[in-house]
């Protein structure tokens, strides 16, 4: 059962369409297995309650790679690496695919909620919406939060892995650019003066270097653990303001591995489960988030403890979308 909770959304047209999208990529990671995750998560029954229990009326589309390559042995071979970017076409014409789908829902004034996939995902997620929100409200800029134990904004030659899920904030910024990645225009970029990072702890020298040379806001476990997740979130939303419209991408290796073991990269200490809700809580307490990320969620990996990292995702989603579970 669910219940949910009401409120009046500044930034959302149509309030009660819930659009999923399911992006079904793990092109961005060296392992597979984050690909499955979107359908974990809706088989586990996450909007079986929201449907049957709220006003949200849910639509999912369904993204994968459509054969263009069978495996990664495949892909490795039609698709070199380039500027030390491992499958850069692959996971251009993923993200690129990803963008223009929540796009589409975004433009319409509709909640997106995006089940990745690994986190190279979030590169068309948020320079989807950040397209629509500057249509809709005539230039307006999105803000983003990045709730993550890593900072995904190395550049390509700096890389130590020439993974792009290690790099969709710098493309979705502008910080980098290449032409196998020419769809990103001046229309989907995001300010870095209005992003947040959140549950950091796993950060490369060259990211560091980055964020502290941008003037880039972040908190980092040490902040957490030091201040509190509640302060952490006034600071968060005092520095983003009131009036904007926030776009969360949510890596579930932000929480502690006790809570999400069954991911690619789990780094301990983490957030407790207690504080990923929380900041979900007060996400969809501002009624400005209008889309929203769950990533990396990897059923091949620690598959005995799979059950608990798709319940705590259940618990961030449902806070997220105001729908507590009863």
């Amino acid at each position: 059962m669910a219940k949910q909770i009401l409120t009046t959304p500044k930034f959302l047209e149509n309030p009660s369409q819930l659009a999923v999208v399911a992006a079904k990529y793990s092109c961005g990671a060296p392992r597979s297995g984050a690909e499955y995750g979107p359908d974990v998560l809706i088989n586990s029954g996450i909007f079986s309650d929201i449907q049957s229990e709220t006003d949200y009326k849910l639509t999912i589309d369904h993204l994968a790679q459509n054969g263009t390559f069978s495996n990664k042995v495949e892909a490795n071979d039609a698709d070199p690496d380039t500027n030390n970017m491992k499958l850069p076409r692959t996971v251009s014409l993923a993200s690129k695919q990803v963008s223009e789908c929540v796009y589409a829902h975004a433009r319409q004034g509709k909640f997106v909620m995006t089940l990745g996939g690994d986190h190279s995902i979030g590169m068309g997620t948020v320079t989807g919406v950040a397209r629509a929100i500057r249509e809709r409200f005539g230039g307006s800029e999105l803000s983003v939060l990045w709730i993550d134990a890593h900072a995904d904004i190395n550049t390509p030659e700096p890389s130590p892995s020439g993974r792009i899920h290690g790099m969709p904030v710098a493309f979705a910024s502008g910080l980098a650019r290449h032409g196998i990645f020419d769809w990103i225009t001046a229309s989907h970029l995001i300010n870095l003066k209005r992003f947040v990072y959140i549950g950091l702890r796993d950060v490369d020298e060259a990211e560091e270097r980055v964020i502290a040379e941008k003037g880039i806001k972040a908190f980092s476990m040490e902040d957490v653990r030091q201040h509190g997740i509640e302060k952490v979130m006034d600071l968060a939303l005092e520095y983003l303001g009131d009036e904007t419209p926030i776009h969360v991408s949510y890596d579930i290796d932000s929480l502690d591995p006790e809570w999400a073991p069954s991911t690619g990269f789990p780094v301990s200490p983490g957030l407790s489960l207690e504080e990923g809700i929380h900041v979900s809580r007060r996400l969809q307490a501002t009624q400005n988030l209008v889309a929203m990320d769950l990533v990396e969620v990897n059923p091949l990996i620690e598959s005995e403890r799979l059950e608990t990292t798709v319940e705590s995702a259940r618990s961030v989603i449902h806070a997220a979308l105001g729908v507590e579970r009863i």
